[in-house]
């Protein structure tokens, strides 16, 4: 019988007290495209956000450092909270303009 067994959710376990698992999560440390070469997309949401308003920056093709980075760096200019989570760079507001005409004077050229 197998010491090792896999859950419905695909996790898989082992009750071998002498199992080593020696699996690091990955990091996301993806080439960050020059900033010239990357297809921003900027939009407005408020669905699940109990009606208010954030702008959206999707598209980002780097690492999540490099992401991080855009993301305090579009907060800071707005004056305004946001965070950074799954891909998505999340500025509380409208600030769609604004941020299509920043992110092409910083040289994203292809921002829409």
């Amino acid at each position: 019988m197998s010491k090792h067994k896999a859950r419905p959710d695909g996790m898989v376990y082992s009750t071998d007290k002498d199992f080593y698992n020696d699996y690091e999560p990955e990091h996301n440390d993806a080439e960050t495209l020059p900033k010239d070469r990357q297809k921003l997309r900027v939009k407005l949401d408020s669905k699940q956000r109990a009606g208010k308003i954030v702008t959206l920056v999707e598209g980002f093709t780097g690492s999540n450092d490099d992401l991080e980075a855009l993301g305090k760096q579009l907060k800071t200019k707005c004056g305004t909270g946001g965070s950074v989570k799954d891909g998505l760079v999340i500025i509380q507001g409208d600030y769609k303009e604004k941020i299509i005409n920043w992110l092409k004077d910083w040289g994203y050229a292809l921002t829409k």
